[in-house]
């Protein structure tokens, strides 16, 4: 874990001499968070918006090694450059687009691991919504880690007002009633 740890430290020196606004967001953050786990990369939020993301493609794969023949291609369509850090590990760098992006990462703080470094990472609600947004299983298991270690801190009226808009936007306003009800089974277990 400690080089992981090394690793997102380096790119988040260099999104820092940038000055792009950035958090991460997967399991480096799930540990501050939730259940600690094993994560052999780091997921990140950097905050772009809508055009110019050619520019910061660039620069990250200027830096990085790509992790595809395609990788400028992959990324300006999927908006999540993938490379490999100086150490070897896999670095997957989300183009933030939406304002709750925006406001994830202006929310973000830094926080540091007992192994000694110190990152930039989302707030727990934040975090919740980006893992039931995603919605695969190791998702959802991370999220019940976070809503039993976090268990009163976090601010539900902000989190679903937050989750809500995007669960429109995928046509899966089911997974609000999941995650409410994953909630309400583990308040009452």
């Amino acid at each position: 874990m400690i080089e992981v740890l090394r690793a997102a430290g380096e790119v988040q020196a260099f999104l820092e001499q940038h000055g792009w606004p950035f958090a991460f967001i997967g399991g480096l953050a799930v540990n501050r968070w939730g259940r600690a786990r094993l994560t052999n990369d780091a997921d990140i939020c950097l905050y772009t918006d809508i055009g110019g993301e050619e520019a910061y493609i660039d620069a990250l794969m200027d830096r990085s090694t790509p992790r595809r023949a395609d990788a400028k291609d992959f990324a300006l369509i999927s908006r999540v450059v993938l490379l490999t850090s100086e150490r070897g590990y896999g670095v997957d760098v989300s183009l933030g687009a939406f304002e709750f992006e925006r406001r994830a990462v202006d929310r973000g703080s830094l926080y540091t691991f007992p192994e000694g470094v110190e990152l930039r990472t989302v707030s727990a609600k934040d975090l919740v919504v980006y893992k039931a947004f995603a919605g695969r299983p190791q998702d959802w298991i991370d999220v019940e880690g976070i809503l039993v270690r976090q268990e009163g801190k976090l601010d539900w009226g902000t989190l679903i007002n937050e989750f809500t808009p995007l669960c429109e936007l995928k046509e899966a306003p089911e997974t609000i009633d999941r995650l409410l009800a994953l909630r309400d089974s583990l308040a009452s277990g």
